[in-house]
Parts: C-alpha cells; structure tokens; sequence
C-alpha cells in the first residue's frame, strides 16, 4: 500500500513539473495571457465576421503557418508593417497566444 502511494505522489510531482516546463517554455517566448488580452483589445475590431479584416482565430493557421505570418511581419494583404498595426511589445504575446492555441496544438481555441 505505501509503494501504491508513494507512485501516486511521484506521479502527481512529475505531472506537476511538466506543467510548470511547459508554462515556463511559453512564458519565455511570451505571454499566451496576455497575448489573449492583447488580441482581443487590438485585433478583433478589426477581425469579426463581417469586419473589414475578416474573421480571424487561432484556429485559421496551423502553428507553422502562424510562425510564417509572424516572421514575415506583414499585415493587411502584406500592404503594412505588423509593427506599426500592433505595439511591438505585444507582438510576442499575441503570437505567443495565436501559436499555442493553432488549429494543429495540442489545446486548439475558438476564443480570440
């Protein structure tokens, strides 16, 4: 019984530190909460259903894809700068945010 225990507790810590690896992977890149909050505010205006800019969620591009459109760095058929559209400060997070939520990652979101 106490080695069924023990199992348990080592299982619960390892769960544990994956999470807080995997927390800390995105968090270096940026901030997936804050690229949320940042997306909502900066982005959705513009990008509803029916907005000038089209629908846009995570869900419009694999992880890749969002990778590709944020190194490109373009914005509006490539006609402006992403950098003059959004802060560059809150570039990283929101690609953060639009990356882990992609239609291919392991936690695909709708919200956006």
């Amino acid at each position: 019984m106490k080695g069924l225990a023990r199992f348990g507790s080592m299982v619960a810590v390892a769960s544990m530190v994956a999470g807080l690896a995997l927390a800390a992977g995105n968090e270096s890149k940026g901030s997936d909460r804050k690229g949320k909050f940042y997306f909502k505010k900066g982005c959705k205006s513009c990008h509803v259903e029916g907005a000038e800019g089209g629908e846009v969620t995570p869900l419009v591009r694999t992880q890749e894809q969002w990778e590709r459109y944020f190194e490109k760095g373009m914005h509006n058929d490539k006609s402006q700068k992403l950098q003059d559209v959004v802060p560059a400060e809150q570039l990283i997070d929101i690609q953060t945010f639009l990356v882990n939520h992609a239609v291919d990652s392991p936690q695909p979101a709708t919200c956006g």
